[in-house]
């Protein structure tokens, strides 16, 4: 195993200092100069090392005001997962699938264990929500930033802010390479229909039915995905002249910023 760098093990060393000193997102952390000192490390190292931590959301650069504990939220996992469901589906291999089956799973698991503990206010969120979805199918499609909602507000009254974080990150990496597939979504009736049987039934206390709601509201996106076909193993794009090109992915794959999503 190689030995990790000094810029890694300064990378190491803040973490723990966060821990340590029970530092919170948006509280300061020390100069750059202090942590030079602290650590015994060179500015190189110490810059390099932020930079990275800056990468994982870890800590955030403020330039002219300092650095400061970051959001530590899981938008760089969700970037990751996008990358690689897209690199796996252009290597003729079933990414895309590999990442709904997994929200899947978790989204069924979890949909059991809340029927009859939603609050009546948020089963009243949950059918309002259903309704945008009936407008909004008026006009030919249900638009995936409610779909979104519905899924995060079925879960609020769980009060488990980890967990709505890493369905949210499923979903981002999901909805990502949906759009380089140009993946289409499901008949609009057909949505509403299904959400609003997902309600009903966590609305009556059923969790096995509830499940099934969710398990159905599935069906439709797994088997188009597992119908279609993956791009070639491995082939570079090519040029207009016919000239194998290594020219940037679509827009849909440079993950500089968050989307609407499903």
């Amino acid at each position: 195993m190689a030995r990790p760098t000094m810029a890694q093990d300064i990378e190491r060393r803040i973490k723990e200092l966060i821990i340590e000193r029970g530092l919170a997102p948006g509280d300061p952390l020390p100069t750059e100069t202090e942590l030079m000192r602290l650590f015994g490390a060179g500015r190189v190292s110490v810059r390099e090392a932020l930079k990275a931590l800056q990468a994982m959301e870890v800590i955030e650069i403020r330039r002219g005001y300092g650095t400061y504990v970051g959001s530590l939220a899981l938008t760089p996992f969700a970037k990751a997962l996008a990358f690689r469901a897209t690199v796996r589906h252009r290597q003729g291999r079933q990414g895309l699938l590999e990442l709904m089956r997994v929200r899947e799973a978790l989204e069924t698991g979890l949909v059991g264990t809340l029927a009859g503990t939603v609050p009546a206010e948020d089963v009243a969120v949950l059918r309002g929500l259903v309704a945008r979805m009936e407008r909004e199918a008026e006009d030919g499609r249900v638009a995936r930033a409610t779909d979104r909602a519905f899924h995060l507000a079925l879960y609020a009254a769980l009060d488990n802010h980890l967990l709505s974080e890493v369905l949210d990150a499923f979903w981002t990496a999901s909805e990502r390479v949906r759009e380089d597939l140009d993946d289409g979504h499901q008949q609009p009736e057909v949505t509403c229909a299904q959400h609003r049987a997902i309600v009903d039934a966590v609305a009556a206390a059923d969790g096995e039915r509830a499940a099934q709601a969710m398990r159905a509201h599935f069906d439709g996106l797994r088997e188009r995905l597992e119908a279609l076909p993956p791009r070639a193993a491995g082939g570079p794009r090519r040029g207009p002249s016919g000239t194998r090109s290594a020219h940037l992915p679509p827009p849909s794959l440079a993950f500089t910023g968050v989307r609407e999503h499903d």
